[in-house]
């Protein structure tokens, strides 16, 4: 692009011209909603510019630079002696590793332009120095997460600290929308209009399927401007095939026989991100790319929310300079960290999401004008269907919509002792002050009264307890806190952010303490043992000892590894990209294979035909299946994991009120197995009657273990409402600890407390969240109106083997599970005939990369066995 000439006027058109670009007709509109005072979303393409469109219309309004600028050289740059402007900007971000990034891009045009601003971190990584000094003077900008945020509210003199507060801006606000932070988000934006009533706030997002409610919900109803940054640019998908697939596919052994094309792509670009939807698969690729390419040491990097901070700052640094060939990483690099170099992204496995995969397409190409490019990486057949249906849904824009949370009561009890803390509250202020959150615009009395009671004295249960006695009334009807401890617990414990309890893994050093790697939860190295190895940080190291919460440990040289699995690693697949697998599997119902993905996986879909057939958008298949286990029931709603689960219980649950009966249950993305070792005729039982929708939700309590569901999930409500304290540093609780602390609590409530409103919390977030009872009363809807499809299949059809695999997986080791699928794949790859994929002579190992070796039977030197401690 040629240099324009330098000119006088707005300093976003001034720094736009000094760099030789054009504004977006989205920015200019952004530019004039901000001089306006107006608030609004901006909804644009990632790497399209929002950043800049947002923070120079902040800077035409609020900074200062005198008289114009010069019209050939820059303005000298800002003195130090210069006193930066008040804090008038805050910027929040869902996640640390945006907040350097950001810093950087907001500090460049105020370094250009010569502004007398400064621009600040705080979040969790801020050191205790640069946290006093923000206690003395914010700056200018201020970058922050939404719980650092509520941290400062809790300040004494937050009001006076917050006076000159001009402008809000929460990036990626889609990652925010849709969970609890989002609502404590509102709920601090509540009290900042509240204090600023002209405060200026804009959201910022690339990937959202309901803008209108999106906006609603970080302002008020009818409120704001919703402006589309609708630009050209291109967003290519495309997928790495393999030679040839297997006929009988299974999820788990993670793709690594794509491996040499993985590397080949790799070693195509410049620089890749090879991203993975776990950590755990990160640590395996990272270790097999290695293995394959020794001579890329140095020049491949691992990236993911559990490595330490030094280490990532290290690999994010090392992209923003194009020193690393490759990065292998999960969802922490997802999001609006600009790296520049990288060329190429990958895909391993599904997306799960349209949503997901675009902002994962958007870590390339991060620029106006340059195209983004993903490669998906399928790691068994039936995902070669998925990244076929992925491009459609990509192409169409068929992105998922986010809803908020509706009045979350654990955040609204955390709130009020934050507020307490916050110089005080009144209650009749702060009622109307909470319903301007959107989360809680439906809060009645009875629900207000109730927390309120909950701060002051613990409910009706708890009263005789002076821990729980948090917030109290002075004499002039001001509420606080106080008791210094309490204050001092609850801030630590500030957020809705909870995981089982972490470990910190650290180099064994003798008579000191050896570099940290990072953390893993504790619930992995419960089950290690001194002596064992594992794969952590892209190493191979012993488990030595654990010890104050931290796990110890050498380099190991053996080659059996356990790999560390953290909670959430099973993503379920999105109603929009479900919905296009759906249509894909039904042109090939009619004979049209139209792309090189559906005609790779052909002979796949042609035996699935062939042996029952193949579901579409009008039926729903189910097979029917008698074998020596007992008599199976395949379905396939195509849903998501956690809705055919809610799905499977509920069938189960109502044929065993006809008839007694006993199942076992399996679900995948795809469809759910029902297997029984009693006579169950599925011809007949099949019935309308079965998928009805009434007593819905009497019926789903009544077919599972409801109450222990909502145990677990209380435990994430007790920690946020303040019930059980996590621990001081260095001596944080297990999460058995933790576990029985809720429990012990929940037990009590039932009993002598039943009307408390946490306890009706945990009940609706088990049915809302682990069973999706939303989504399954939409899908049991859907389901009515498609003609059912049953067959009497004779053996494991494509689509059920997958099914019975999840199912094996449950009860037999990682050597046995490997033998039998074996036995299986020949057996029926021989029924299918010609044409199919031989599986690996390494089957065994890829099992156990996924499940973690079986430990070696300990033996005495003569041979016989040891027994285990």
């Amino acid at each position: 692009m040629t240099q324009s000439p330098l000119k006088t006027g707005p300093l976003a058109e001034t720094w736009f011209a000094r760099h030789g670009w054009q504004p977006f007709a989205f920015q200019r509109d952004v530019w004039q909603a901000v001089q306006n005072g107006e608030s609004g979303l901006l909804h644009a393409t990632t790497g399209s510019g929002k950043t800049y469109a947002v923070w120079l219309g902040a800077l035409d309004r609020f900074a200062s630079v005198g008289a114009g600028l010069p019209e050939k050289k820059p303005q000298a740059p800002v003195k130090p002696s210069d006193k930066p402007a008040p804090l008038s900007v805050l910027w929040i971000t869902p996640m640390r590793a945006l907040a350097a990034d950001t810093a950087r891009a907001l500090q460049a045009p105020l370094d250009d332009l010569g502004i007398a601003w400064s621009v600040g971190l705080r979040t969790g990584d801020t050191g205790s120095a640069e946290r006093a000094r923000q206690s003395r003077r914010l700056p200018s900008a201020l970058i922050t997460t939404p719980e650092s945020l509520t941290l400062l509210l809790t300040r004494a003199d937050a009001r006076q600290a917050f006076g000159s507060l001009r402008m809000l801006v929460v990036d990626e606000w889609h990652e925010l929308l849709g969970n609890k932070r989002g609502v404590q988000l509102q709920l601090a934006l509540a009290r900042l209009r509240r204090w600023i009533p002209e405060l200026i706030v804009w959201g910022l997002s690339a990937t959202l399927g309901n803008q209108p409610h999106a906006l609603d919900v970080l302002l008020h109803p009818g409120q704001g401007r919703l402006i589309q940054g609708r630009i050209d640019k291109a967003l290519k998908v495309d997928t790495l095939l393999p030679p040839s697939l297997e006929r009988f596919p299974w999820a788990g052994h993670l793709g690594l026989r794509m491996l040499p094309q993985v590397v080949e792509e790799i070693e195509s670009a410049a620089t890749s991100l090879v991203f993975t939807n776990t950590r755990s698969q990160s640590e395996l690729w990272y270790q097999a790319i290695l293995d394959a390419r020794p001579d890329w040491a140095g020049l491949i990097a691992l990236h993911h929310g559990s490595l330490a901070r030094d280490v990532r700052d290290w690999v994010e640094l090392g992209l923003k300079q194009g020193a690393l060939k490759a990065v292998v990483c999960t969802s922490s690099l997802d999001l609006g960290v600009d790296f520049l170099p990288v060329e190429r992204v990958l895909q391993i496995g599904s997306p799960k999401g349209v949503a997901r995969l675009m902002q994962r397409a958007g870590r390339s190409g991060h620029a106006p004008g340059r195209t983004s490019r993903v490669t998906l990486v399928p790691t068994h057949s039936l995902e070669v269907i998925e990244a076929a249906a992925a491009q459609v849904a990509v192409a169409e824009r068929r992105i998922e919509a986010r809803s908020a949370p509706q009045r979350p009561l654990d955040v609204l009890v955390q709130h009020l002792v934050s507020m307490a803390l916050g110089g005080g509250f009144r209650p009749e202020e702060l009622f109307v002050e909470v319903r301007q959150a959107w989360s809680y615009r439906q809060l009645d009395d009875d629900q207000w009264q109730w927390a309120l009671a909950f701060v002051r004295h613990g409910g009706h249960s708890l009263t005789a307890y002076p821990d729980y006695q948090r917030v109290e009334p002075d004499e002039s009807g001001l509420w606080k806190v106080p008791s210094k401890r309490v204050a001092l617990r609850h801030r630590m414990s500030i957020g809705t952010i909870v995981s089982d309890a972490s470990l910190t893994v650290k180099f064994w050093a003798r008579g000191g303490t050896g570099r940290s790697l990072g953390s893993v939860e504790e619930g992995f190295i419960a089950r290690l043992r001194p002596g064992d190895n594992f794969l952590f940080a892209g190493r191979l190291l012993e488990l030595v000892r654990v010890e104050n919460m931290t796990v110890y440990v050498n380099r190991a040289s053996g080659r059996k590894a356990a790999v560390p699995r953290w909670n959430g690693g099973r993503m379920p697949l999105s109603s929009e990209l479900a919905d296009a697998v759906v249509e894909q599997l039904g042109a090939a119902a009619r004979g049209r294979f139209d792309s090189q993905e559906m005609r790779l996986v052909q002979p796949l879909l042609q035996v699935q035909m062939n042996w029952s057939a193949l579901p579409s958008e009008t039926t729903l298949l189910a097979e029917v299946l008698k074998s020596r286990e007992g008599w199976h029931l395949f379905l396939y709603p195509f849903a998501g994991r956690h809705v055919h689960l809610g799905l499977a219980s509920l069938l189960a649950w109502r044929m065993g009120q006809r008839q007694p009966l006993t199942f076992s249950i399996a679900v995948n993305d795809y469809g759910l197995e029902l297997l029984s070792a009693t006579e169950v005729d599925w011809l007949q039982g099949l019935t309308p009657a079965l998928f009805d929708t009434g007593n819905l939700l009497h019926d789903v309590l009544a077919s599972l273990n409801a109450g222990e569901l909502a145990r677990r999930r209380f435990r994430e409500i007790a920690r946020i409402a303040g019930l059980v304290f996590s621990g001081y540093p260095g001596a944080q609780k297990s999460a058995r600890q933790l576990q029985a602390s809720s429990g012990l609590f929940f037990d009590v409530f039932r009993q002598y407390d039943p009307a408390n409103l946490l306890l009706t919390q945990a009940e609706e977030e088990v049915l809302r969240q682990e069973l999706d009872v939303e989504r399954l009363e939409q899908t049991l809807t859907r389901l009515q109106q498609r003609r059912l499809d049953v067959h009497q299949v004779k053996r494991t059809t494509p689509l059920a083997f997958p099914l019975m695999v999840e199912r094996f997986r449950e009860s037999l080791t990682s050597e046995k599970l490997a033998d039998r699928i074996r036995r299986m794949v020949a057996e029926l790859d021989k029924a299918a005939g010609p044409g199919g994929y031989q599986p690996e002579r390494n089957a065994a190992i890829a099992v156990e990369k996924e499940t973690g070796p079986k430990r070696k039977p300990r033996v005495r030197k003569d041979g016989t066995p040891r027994p285990r401690r």
